[in-house]
This record gives C-alpha cells, sequence and structure tokens, in this order.
C-alpha cells in the first residue's frame, strides 16, 4: 500500500512540475534572449557610433574591357563522328 501511495504522489509532483514548467520556461527564456539582445546592441552602439558621416566612393575612370578576339591560326576544329 505504501508503494502504491508512494508512485501517485510522485506521478502528481511530476505532473505539477511539467504543467508549470509549460507556464514559466518560455518567460524565462524570452527574458534571457531580451538580456543578450540588449548587450548585442550595446556592444555594437560603442564599436560604430552613429555620428559618424558616411563616406562615398566616388569612381572617375572604368579602364575598357580587354579585347578578347582569338586569331584564326589559333586552335582547329576537328571532325569526329558519333560511334554507337
Amino acid at each position: 500500500m505504501l508503494l502504491i501511495r508512494i508512485l501517485i504522489i510522485t506521478i502528481c509532483v511530476l505532473y505539477i512540475v511539467r504543467s508549470l514548467a509549460r507556464i514559466f520556461l518560455p518567460m524565462l527564456f524570452q527574458s534571457v534572449v531580451n538580456k543578450a539582445q540588449q548587450q548585442h546592441n550595446q556592444q555594437y552602439t560603442q564599436q560604430r557610433p552613429h555620428s559618424r558621416p558616411e563616406e562615398k566612393i566616388k569612381v572617375d575612370y572604368v579602364p575598357p574591357a580587354p579585347k578578347t578576339t582569338i586569331p584564326d591560326n589559333e586552335g582547329d576544329f576537328i571532325d569526329y563522328e558519333e560511334v554507337k
């Protein structure tokens, strides 16, 4: 009789703990994620302040594309027959 009572109490306690974990664990994880995100944002703003003006790149000269013509004496076409 004592064994059955211990099993029932254990099952009830595990069920209650599982139910409470479903409620409180998402809140706990959300707070951890929010805290990590705030730390990341603070580090990012310290490394790159927004007061610096953005620099622009200006290109004045674009070199012409090289000519890639192949002379007639380069390479020969070889006929082949398809063997079946």
